[in-house]
């Protein structure tokens, strides 16, 4: 039997679309103007990175240094919140443009003002490198925050996924890298669950290397164990088309700007049933 997930977050009458870290390709990535924007385009929801600052502050970049997407350089941790406020998070944004948004005062955000523009609209955290005291943190955050039935934590390693789901059980969690691999191993051969699972969904690549991770089987055997199933990076229209008439739950793209008027054109050609996930407590 599967038991119950929680998950709210996902829960919808269609698919989702997610701009990744905002929406990267469109506005400085993980930036408060890059979550803005995202949302104004219509996403559902964003995706974002967090690091831990010097002084212990969940701080919104995708790298652990800051040298591909600020004006700074070395680790984000030997920065305090401020002083990484202080850089300017749009520094190599664009240059084929003239870097538009240079100087204009996108530091790098800590999660707590990124949240702060996201009530109404759903969240994927993602941790970086994470570590119990990230976990610690980024918890207290969303519980400060009251968004708990609006944010799913995830993070490719174990520990502090598990950190989190023993802090705070009532919070959404994705699927580890090891989590998600045991089921496309499984997608394989089509072998059941019959186990509850900790978390609420998988967040997986397309591809990695040279393997397809994102099949008609995954798809089938995530909804199996009661899971949604949500893509990155789908910016292709085509490819993203054929995600959508797979089942996915969700496209996380950089292009949101094309990625919600296609996933609405999509539905307005008549989806399949809202949610092909298997109801917990059957087999």
């Amino acid at each position: 039997m599967i038991s119950p997930s929680p998950g709210p977050v996902f829960e919808a009458a269609q698919p989702l679309v997610f701009a990744h870290r905002g929406g990267a390709a469109l506005r400085p990535e993980n930036t408060r103007l890059a979550v803005a924007h995202g949302l104004a385009l219509g996403a559902d929801g964003i995706e974002i990175d967090v690091h831990l600052s010097r002084d212990g502050i969940p701080v919104v970049i995708h790298d652990p240094t800051l040298d591909r997407t600020t004006s700074g350089s070395g680790p984000v941790s030997a920065l305090t919140a401020a002083e990484l406020a202080g850089l300017d998070a749009a520094w190599h944004f664009q240059p084929s443009l003239g870097h538009p948004f240079r100087g204009q005062g996108h530091g790098v955000p800590t999660l707590a003002e990124v949240l702060a523009l996201c009530h109404g609209s759903r969240v994927i955290i993602e941790m970086k490198f994470g570590t119990p005291a990230l976990a610690e943190a980024v918890v207290h955050l969303v519980r400060a925050a009251g968004l708990a039935d609006r944010v799913c934590i995830g993070a490719f390693h174990q520990v502090p996924l598990d950190v989190v789901r023993r802090l705070a059980p009532e919070l959404t969690t994705s699927a580890s890298r090891d989590e998600a691999a045991a089921t496309w191993r499984c997608s394989w051969v089509r072998w059941p669950f019959r186990r509850s699972l900790p978390f609420a969904a998988y967040q997986v690549p397309l591809r990695r290397g040279r393997f397809r991770v994102v099949t008609p089987a995954f798809v089938t055997q995530a909804h199996r164990s009661g899971q949604w199933l949500q893509c990155w990076v789908v910016d292709d229209p085509d490819e993203a088309c054929t995600l959508l008439d797979w089942g996915v739950d969700g496209l996380v793209t950089d292009r949101p700007d094309l990625m919600v008027p296609l996933r609405d054109a999509w539905v307005g050609r008549g989806m399949p049933p809202a949610s092909r996930r298997q109801p917990a407590g059957t087999d």
